[in-house]
């Protein structure tokens, strides 16, 4: 048995897809709730669960319904350990998903559009600020890339306002930040920071 999520913006959330006899399928959404969802979190080292996701929200799958009215605990450590049918009535419509604690993902705000702005990260069911005290153009490019926008023109500085404060440091071009090393509410490294910004260049 092998487990993922696909769909989504990182490794820790999508469409629940497992692994039997060498054939990958999809989970059917009835009966999904936060206590499934929490099992595939933790088997994925991903954190806890967000949310359970419903009717194909990342997209429907293909092949084989191998999962259907799925009943988790909580406790179980894998997620074929949990009472489910293995019979259903379901069509990838009602495939399942889940979005776990440490998917991050990104936007930038407060810019004249999407590609340029203070950089905010959600992350554990919250949005944080980027520190600055490591935002170089490595990072930037990282950003601009990953959201489509190009590369970095400028590194404008902002205020910190937001509860959390999240530092990246890439070495080289990664396909997002999550790749990258980084820490979460680490106070010694953010000190005396502010929060980074970007203006990418929108190509």
């Amino acid at each position: 048995h092998r487990l993922r999520l696909a769909g989504g913006k990182s490794r820790c959330e999508g469409r629940v897809e497992l692994e039997q006899a060498g054939r990958w399928g999809t989970v059917c959404d009835d009966g999904w709730d936060v206590a499934d969802a929490g099992v595939v979190c933790r088997q994925l080292q991903c954190g806890w669960a967000l949310r359970a996701r419903h009717g194909a929200a990342f997209g429907r799958g293909a092949g084989l319904i191998l999962r259907d009215d799925v009943g988790c605990a909580g406790h179980e450590d894998y997620l074929w350990d949990c009472p489910a049918a293995r019979e259903h009535d379901c069509s990838h419509k009602e495939d399942a998903g889940v979005v776990c604690s440490e998917h991050q993902q990104w936007r930038l705000s407060g810019g004249r559009d999407g590609c340029a702005g203070r950089v905010e990260v959600f992350f554990r069911g919250t949005w944080s600020t980027v520190c600055d005290s490591t935002w170089y153009e490595m990072e930037a490019s990282v950003l601009c890339h990953m959201l489509g926008c190009g590369a970095p023109l400028e590194r404008p500085s902002f205020d910190h306002t937001l509860p959390g404060k999240m530092l990246y440091e890439c070495t080289r071009l990664q396909p997002s930040l999550a790749h990258c090393k980084w820490t979460y509410n680490k106070s010694a490294p953010c000190h005396q920071s502010r929060a980074a910004g970007v203006i990418c260049n929108g190509m």
